[in-house]
């Protein structure tokens, strides 16, 4: 099956609208999502600033509301327009004219080198097919000082599964939705490989991992990494 097959497409669509209810479907689930936004944030305060920031595969603007630094713009990019459409408009009339939209692939960002002072994707890079190489672009965007910032799952990690199963997989399946099918669709780069290409590109990365600090795939639920970019 490819990417055009119509099975897929149906339930990478279907999942695609149901993916929130599915993701904060109980409090402690809500609760899980949020932490790990909140951990890509904890560094940096409202002290703090970055003039232009881009957030990669933003989908409907999930992180936005726990980024507490202070920013000029915030560009939201994704290859769906319709989660744009979305974050539009979620988030227009609290942020005004600081917030834009570009519909942008993660793999092929068309921004010029050295565009922006912070770019921030979460939950993205296990999606990526390339990640090695979109890892490259993303750095190439960043201004030298500035800063990339990744949340990513601790998928396949022991945690991680256990806790899919007893909440988004569940939901999905009650809603007719092939999840394990969806998701080895979806999460095509492991949380470990992902890991050793981020240490690898950027030694001096600040690493955080929830909900222990223990540095674990296994035991932990998500993985934070922010890196300085010296060009």
């Amino acid at each position: 099956m490819n990417n055009e097959d119509p099975a897929w497409t149906d339930y990478r669509a279907r999942f695609a609208n149901v993916y929130d209810d599915c993701n904060n479907s109980s409090r402690l689930q809500s609760y899980v999502m949020r932490a790990g936004h909140q951990l890509l944030e904890k560094q940096f305060g409202a002290q703090q600033r970055f003039d232009r920031v881009l957030e990669i595969g933003a989908g409907t603007g999930e992180h936005v509301p726990f980024v507490r630094h202070q920013y000029e713009q915030y560009v939201l990019s994704d290859v769906d327009c319709a989660a744009l459409r979305v974050a539009r408009d979620k988030h227009s009339a609290s942020h005004g004219p600081k917030l834009s939209f570009a519909v942008q692939d993660a793999s092929d960002l068309s921004f010029p080198d050295e565009s922006f002072d912070r770019v921030i994707a979460t939950h993205v890079l296990e999606h990526v097919p390339q990640p090695h190489t979109a890892l490259k672009k993303w750095r190439g965007t960043v201004k030298n000082g500035g800063v990339l910032s990744i949340l990513i799952p601790t998928d396949p990690g022991f945690a991680w599964r256990l806790g899919r199963r007893l909440g988004p997989r569940r939901r999905a399946l009650k809603l007719g939705i092939a999840y394990d099918y969806v998701m080895a669709r979806e999460h095509v780069n492991s949380c470990t490989n992902l890991i050793a290409l981020l240490r690898h590109y950027f030694p001096n990365g600040q690493e955080a991992w929830w909900p222990l600090r223990v540095p674990s795939v296994d035991l932990n639920l998500f993985f934070v990494f922010n890196a300085r970019v010296s060009k």
